[in-house]
């Protein structure tokens, strides 16, 4: 079978995507809205850069006839800051809610339950019930597409990482009884980290010698 993405709808796009790049880790994203709301919601779209200076990405996408901005993405691009937040599969119903259509006066916070805290260099507060969260600034934001399916690329630096303790192994975060991570699949699809594997990056095979 051969499929032409362009052939078709952008529904049909999405939900052949989303079910190959899977899973995909959830950025559960902080904002201060102009008017002093703060702004709760999650995004699959979401990877890592480069390591320096530390960079992060997450991608917003347009629905809707109208294929207006997300309110996140309206208030990143007014104050040039955000935070990702890690989700745990304890408050994984909370986090949901977060992804419903809340008029932009209402905190998605309140809503569902989540505690606003203070971060050390951005003004957007991070999710206080969250064992690991990145505050980040603004680098650039590239629109890809127009209409609804399009979306916009949104690459932060990180200035501060708040990591609880009891998740903080070896300079590393690792999953356990303190952080139970969850990923996306495809349509309403989780997935549960409950079991991995090694596999060491190996090294190249010396060139074989000359004449041979």
């Amino acid at each position: 079978m051969i499929l032409d993405p362009a052939a078709g709808s952008w529904n049909d796009a999405y939900r052949l995507v989303t079910s190959v790049v899977v899973p995909r880790p959830i950025a559960f994203v902080s904002t201060l809205g102009p008017d002093g709301v703060p702004n709760l919601a999650p995004f699959s779209f979401f990877t890592v850069v480069c390591a320096n200076p530390l960079t992060i990405c997450f991608a917003p996408m347009r629905r809707g006839p109208a294929a207006e901005k997300k309110d996140t993405l309206k208030n990143l691009e007014a104050s040039g800051e955000f935070v990702v937040n890690v989700v745990d599969e304890r408050w994984a119903d909370a986090m949901n809610l977060t992804s419903a259509d809340f008029a932009p006066e209402v905190s998605e916070f309140e809503a569902a339950g989540f505690t606003p805290a203070a971060c050390e260099v951005v003004k957007a507060p991070r999710v206080l019930e969250s064992p690991v969260s990145l505050e980040c600034q603004t680098y650039q934001v590239v629109e890809v597409g127009q209409g609804p399916g399009s979306g916009s690329l949104v690459i932060g630096t990180v200035v501060r990482a708040h990591v609880r303790d009891d998740v903080f192994l070896d300079g590393a975060v690792r999953p356990s009884a303190g952080w139970q991570p969850i990923a996306r699949c495809g349509g309403a699809t989780y997935i549960r980290l409950t079991d991995t594997f090694e596999l060491a990056r190996p090294a190249a095979p010396p060139p074989a010698p000359a004449g041979r």
